[in-house]
């Protein structure tokens, strides 16, 4: 049996329309997730949309829709956003689905059976917009006199009944579990934001709310519904069963990696392991948190009007190439801003040019020379093994970048060879050799044929659709275009498709 993996994006909450942010987060946990079925493992990947809270019933209030209608068309927009950029997912989660209630309902009873639930009632900060409590030393005061969380979201003082968590009793246990499992959070700055925040000490957790009642309903309590982020959370075990354990999905638990937004790193990496082992289940293995963008330097915001969707990207430069520059341009775990002409530049330099002409010009000499026939390998000088050894360990140095999530790094590696392909095929000019030396020309064209097929089998995960054509028009079969299969050498003499380009270069419209 493959080995497990189990990849899983945030569920995106359904106050608003799909946007980069939501896209870029997707695309990174689909090409972890073709990456590891490319290695070898029998992948789970699991997306989907959080829909309760009191955020979601005011959003529903005021478009007018009772709140299930409304979260029913925001979620289906979502779903099309998915598939537009290409992800893999093997299910798609609701926190509306009654498998997910069941799901909350046992987990609640099982952390309550733990003694890790009280009740009583909870005055404080609260942010509506955040679905979040504050302490007064989190807060900043406006000079309106009104009061704001770190992320400008503004908060209100609210007194209700409540049941907490006694989060304050695992500060020892979790500070504990991170110096154990020093890989659980990535990137290191926001290992340290959190082991910070838990070093400074934790409140207990107010767990469900009385004042609105759009969420899942408390075990034996139906005046109050779970707090959103216990109810969201709990998707990522829903999706493997729970609380079936002999469900087929159980064997993918724990997680492999958590992707989310950075900000919110601290629920997924403080409450969420906090909340499973007081229920006697297995923590994330990691959870790995990504940047935001901004637009040529811009905060997005509705009111400037550069809150981008992916789709509109996709729409003008195509899915791979977009796909290629969210995960190229910047650190995974970093800021970065989208710039249209760095897109453009990244399509025509990078994909046109470095790879697509590579691709291109090796296969035409082929067809043009060699009547399209795939030669054998010929006798290797110096220079073909320094490439053909490069090409060799590529895996290995893509599969260590990939386990860090550090996507631009993993794509550096693939282009250094590119590029070193790029010169090799330069200095030898097999077009030259064609007159002078046929046997070396065969030779060099099959050192090509072999660097240009590892490039593109690695490079699957990133661009599906793209490095499947390439595959195609290097004679690589469907069944040989895993990691595992680049050990095993193409047959000689094979017959390859007639050469065509796979990156078009983009041309700016005209005004």
């Amino acid at each position: 049996m493959r080995p497990a993996c189990y990849i899983t994006t945030p569920i995106y909450y359904v106050n608003g329309a799909p946007h980069i942010g939501h896209a870029y987060t997707t695309v990174a946990a689909d090409v972890m997730a073709r990456f590891k079925r490319l290695d070898g493992y029998d992948v789970f990947f699991l997306t989907g949309t959080d829909e309760h809270g009191q955020k979601v019933e005011q959003a529903a209030r005021e478009a007018g829709l009772d709140p299930q209608t409304y979260t029913d068309g925001i979620s289906a927009d979502f779903q099309a956003m998915t598939r537009t950029m290409g992800a893999s997912n093997d299910d798609w989660i609701r926190t509306t689905q009654e498998r997910h209630k069941l799901s909350c309902t046992e987990l609640w009873r099982r952390i309550a059976a733990s003694g890790d639930i009280y009740l009583g009632h909870y005055e404080g900060w609260y942010a509506i917009r955040d679905e979040a409590f504050y302490d007064e030393n989190e807060l900043t005061t406006r000079p309106d006199g009104t009061k704001v969380a770190a992320s400008g979201a503004p908060v209100e003082w609210v007194r209700e009944p409540s049941y907490f968590f006694r989060l304050s009793a695992w500060q020892d246990r979790l500070l504990k579990f991170y110096e154990e499992n020093p890989n659980f959070i990535a990137p290191t700055s926001s290992r340290n934001e959190v082991i910070s925040f838990v070093r400074g000490g934790l409140n207990d957790l107010s767990i469900s709310r009385t004042t609105f009642c759009w969420g899942v309903p408390v075990p034996d309590a139906p005046d109050h519904v779970m707090y959103v982020w216990l109810d969201a959370l709990t998707n990522y075990i829903t999706g493997c069963g729970f609380p079936d354990e002999d469900a087929p999905r159980w064997r993918f638990w724990p997680a492999d990696i958590h992707f989310v937004g950075k900000e919110i790193t601290r629920f997924h990496a403080v409450y969420w392991p906090a909340f499973l082992m007081s229920a006697g289940l297995k923590p994330p293995k990691r959870v790995s948190a990504n940047g935001w963008w901004v637009v040529e330097g811009e905060k997005m915001s509705k009111s400037l009007g550069n809150v981008i969707d992916a789709r509109d990207l996709v729409a003008t430069y195509g899915l791979d190439q977009v796909r290629y520059y969210l995960l190229r341009e910047k650190p995974f775990g970093g800021d970065g801003s989208i710039a249209y002409k760095g897109i453009a530049s990244r399509i025509n330099v990078e994909l046109a040019n470095d790879l697509g002409n590579l691709a291109q010009r090796s296969l035409s000499l082929i067809a043009r020379n060699l009547g399209g026939v795939l030669p054998a390998r010929g006798p290797v000088t110096e220079e073909d093994a320094v490439l053909l050894a490069s090409a060799g360990a590529l895996p290995d140095m893509v599969r260590a970048a990939m386990e860090r999530q550090t996507f631009h790094e993993a794509l550096d590696e693939v282009w250094k060879i590119i590029r070193a392909a790029n010169g090799y095929i330069d200095r030898q000019a097999p077009w030259a050799l064609n007159k002078t030396d046929r046997v070396r020309m065969a030779a060099v064209l099959r050192v090509m044929v072999d660097t240009i097929r590892a490039v593109a089998t690695l490079l699957q995960p990133f661009m599906p659709t793209s490095m499947a054509n390439m595959l195609e028009q290097l004679g690589v079969p469907e069944h040989a275009r895993d990691i595992a299969a680049l050990s095993a050498p193409l047959a000689d003499g094979i017959h390859l498709p007639a050469p065509r380009g796979v990156f078009p270069r983009y041309v700016e419209p005209a005004a």
